[in-house]
C-alpha cells in the first residue's frame, strides 16, 4: 500500500540493517550454485545455511540489549544452542581435512559474540 510521504512508515535502521543482511545471504546462497561440482565445492554448498545462520547468531547478539531482560537468558542459550550445532555441522562436514580459516574464523566470531554478550548480560 502506498501511503503518502507524511503517513509513511517511518525507516527503522535495524530493520534495514536485517533486510540488507538478507539480501546478502541470498546473493550469497545464489553464488554457491556455480561452485564446482567437486567434492571441495559440494562441501561449500552444502555449508551455506549453516555459514549464514552463524552470521545471523552473531548479528542478532548484538542487538541482544533490545530484547525484554526476562527474555535475554533464553536469548543466550538459544544462541549457544544454534553456535554449537551450526559449528558442529561444519566440524563434521570437514572432518579430516583443512576447515577453511574463514569458517573458523566466523565460528569463533560467534562464539566471541556470545562470550562477550553473556558478560554484558551479567552486569
Amino acid at each position: 500500500m502506498n501511503l503518502p510521504p507524511d503517513q509513511a512508515e517511518p525507516l527503522h535502521a535495524d530493520r534495514l540493517t536485517w533486510a540488507a543482511l538478507l539480501g546478502r545471504w541470498i546473493e550469497f546462497a545464489k553464488s554457491a550454485v556455480a561452485l564446482p561440482d567437486d567434492a571441495p565445492g559440494r562441501r561449500l554448498r552444502e555449508s551455506v545455511p549453516d555459514l549464514i545462520m552463524l552470521q545471523a547468531v552473531w548479528f542478532a547478539l548484538q542487538h541482544l540489549d533490545e530484547l525484554d531482560p526476562a527474555e535475554r537468558a533464553l536469548g543466550l542459550d538459544r544462541a549457544e544452542l544454534l553456535i554449537d550445532k551450526h559449528a558442529q555441522a561444519m566440524g563434521t562436514r570437514w572432518q579430516g581435512l583443512d576447515m577453511p580459516a574463514q569458517v573458523h574464523g566466523l565460528i569463533a566470531d560467534a562464539r566471541g559474540q556470545l562470550d562477550a554478550a553473556r558478560g554484558e548480560s551479567t552486569r
